[in-house]
């Protein structure tokens, strides 16, 4: 049902127009971003299905800062789709998108071992088709087609369902390798790392970064969301990532009233796990199968995760630690970097005005920085900055020449002394925004040459579509678009 709304309410401020979805009917729709009550909502009205509201922000200031943050996009070599019915059903990429790829995903089976209740996904023993893995040959075509629309691509998610159930696995990791990817991820829920030690060991030679699913640390959590107790699971997966030399960014979907008072705890554990690298906090998205019963104007976004942070940590982690992405919209994404030096946690923005340093991403001029430390900066502040890289370790180093830090950098094991939190929140039918879908850097990459903005990917039918070729196909790639001069 539709939230009620009465448009003549007064204790509001319009900040922007744009378009959106009808959440029952997905027709594009006028949008008005108000500003109401500290917080920023987006209020819009179907021709067929009423007024509906949802909470994009809870905090307008964050929101409205964030905006000067906004870095002009820079276009992919090559689109796969025209322009025809216009943003957001021409994806492909089409020419009207502002952002090429910073992060590739690659979905490579819709086959799934849990099943779980808030998949954006439906992948698993309750989707509704029976899914598909893609052959390494549809793999090696969508890789080289990366190649042609980035030339030097800078990051690959090997993704799914759940990725470490094909088959063929391996020879994907060894096919992303082989190719000029700067950084390949291997996206996960580990049970198979935490069941099969042996795998994770074979993991090693491709040196995949792991985008490990960790919601919290109760059983409870795990239950609610994932409908397993997980909570050993991860834990051994983690071991054994340790034991191989990998590293892990925890994933934790934020559910308001779940594990939203474990933030703080998650850090803390993260922190102190010698195979994790950083966290990744995501709210939930309500998209998929989703969850069943929820409030659009009662959930958790971006700054409600950073206040969280620092009051769960008792101000190890402040809000004002934290920056906006630059290149996707700044509104989606937040991140920061700490040094650890034992039990010390230093968080960057504490020591480095890294604000100063984003200043010519954002078409401002500061001509007595140094031009090292600005690419350095501009690298981290990215979608596709990798933590435990060699290219993101340098940075970080680069951002603290000079700084009188309290701590010895070990040469030998300088990737262990740096940490990266960042949060991100995607769009669904509720909150999607077209301006912010034009920006998008993190991309779908499909068997016909499409690249997908994610949240277009999640809410318009383009997963449904690609399943759908998926499964009447004669083989399991099906025919390529022409793409456009």
């Amino acid at each position: 049902m539709p939230t009620p709304v009465n448009p003549l309410l007064s204790n509001q401020v319009l900040d922007e127009a744009t378009q959106s979805l009808c959440p029952e009917c997905r027709r594009v729709v006028d949008a008005q971003v108000l500003i109401r009550d500290g917080g920023v909502v987006m209020r819009k009205r179907c021709p067929e299905h009423g007024w509906h509201e949802s909470l994009v922000s809870s905090d307008a200031d964050w929101y409205l800062n964030s905006l000067r943050y906004d870095k002009p996009g820079a276009v992919p070599l090559d689109f796969a789709t025209a322009v025809e019915e216009g943003c957001p059903f021409d994806c492909g990429l089409c020419p009207s998108h502002q952002q090429h790829t910073c992060v590739g995903l690659i979905e490579i089976t819709t086959r799934c071992n849990l099943n779980c209740p808030i998949c954006f996904a439906d992948s698993g023993p309750a989707m509704s088709d029976p899914g598909y893995d893609l052959s390494l040959a549809d793999v090696e075509r969508i890789l080289d087609r990366l190649l042609e629309t980035e030339e030097h691509p800078e990051v690959v998610q090997i993704s799914g369902g759940e990725p470490t159930i094909h088959p063929q696995i391996l020879d994907i990791l060894a096919a992303a390798k082989a190719r000029n990817i700067r950084h390949v991820m291997l996206n996960t829920n580990g049970l198979r790392l935490a069941d099969d030690p042996e795998f994770v060991h074979q993991l090693a030679p491709y040196k995949p970064l792991i985008y490990l699913q960790f919601d919290g640390l109760v059983d409870s959590t795990h239950q609610a969301l994932r409908g397993r107790p997980l909570r050993a699971v991860k834990a051994q997966a983690l071991d054994h990532l340790s034991e191989a030399g990998l590293n892990a960014i925890l994933v934790p979907t934020v559910v308001h009233g779940v594990n939203d008072g474990e933030i703080g705890d998650i850090l803390r554990f993260g922190l102190s796990h010698p195979a994790v690298a950083g966290i990744n906090y995501q709210p939930v998205t309500f998209a998929g199968r989703g969850l069943n019963d929820h409030d659009p104007l009662n959930r958790i976004t971006l700054p409600d995760v950073l206040q969280a942070l620092e009051q769960q940590t008792d101000g190890l982690f402040q809000v004002s630690d934290f920056l906006p992405v630059p290149c996707p919209h700044p509104a989606c994404s937040a991140c920061t970097y700490a040094f650890i030096d034992g039990d010390e946690v230093i968080p960057i923005p504490r020591i480095l005005n890294v604000d100063d340093y984003l200043d010519l991403i954002a078409n401002r001029t500061s001509p007595d920085l140094s031009a090292e430390l600005e690419t350095g900066v501009e690298s981290l502040w990215s979608m596709a900055a990798v933590m435990g890289s060699d290219e993101t370790t340098d940075n970080l180093v680069c951002a603290t020449c000079g700084i009188d830090v309290p701590m010895s950098l070990d040469p030998e094991h300088l990737k262990e002394h740096f940490f990266a939190i960042q949060v991100h929140g995607f769009m669904d039918e509720y909150t999607f925004d077209v301006k912010r879908l034009m920006k998008c850097c993190v991309h779908q990459l499909l068997p016909d040459g499409r690249a997908v903005p994610f949240c277009a990917y999640n809410n318009l039918g383009y997963r449904e579509e690609v399943r759908e070729a998926q499964s009447t196909a004669e083989t399991s790639l099906f025919e390529p678009t022409e793409a456009l001069p």
